[in-house]
């Protein structure tokens, strides 16, 4: 019987590539050392979807569960690599307070209304949005 683990790297990656990127990352990250040296690489951390869609056509934030994970262990050891973000308003400051995002240059946020719209430029995420260069409101409520 064979396993995943068994594979060759590039098989993997085949593999890979045909998965949703944020359920790749929660579900394998931490299992292996060979699995996170491939899954942490550019071509799955580089683009990060960090919403989920639901069947009534709305977009919601992930579940708390899932950004535990995210912002206590994936997000701090990816964030080097991450250069696109797409959130859902409501988990923006803390995903974005999560890691230090050095080379993130593209932002785009759903379901955003204009009190939060009002405030990405203030308080403690200020730094961060001054180094993004290309920021989407989508939804605007």
């Amino acid at each position: 019987m064979v396993e995943l683990i068994d594979l060759p790297d590039e098989l993997l990656v085949m593999i890979f590539n045909k998965l949703n990127n944020v359920e790749l990352l929660y579900s394998l990250i931490g299992i292996n050392p060979r699995l996170d040296r491939i899954i942490c690489d550019s071509t799955f951390t580089g683009y990060l979807t960090l919403l989920r869609y639901a069947s009534d056509d709305e977009i919601y934030s992930l579940s708390d569960s899932m950004l535990d994970r995210f912002c206590s262990e994936i997000l701090p050891r990816i964030d080097h690599q991450m250069k696109t973000l797409i959130l859902e308003s409501s988990s923006l400051e803390r995903i974005l307070l999560a890691a230090d995002y050095p080379i993130l240059h593209r932002l785009s946020l759903y379901n955003i209304n204009k009190e939060t719209a009002e405030c990405i430029f203030a308080g403690k995420i200020s730094v961060l949005m001054m180094k993004i260069t290309d920021i989407s409101l989508i939804q605007f409520r």
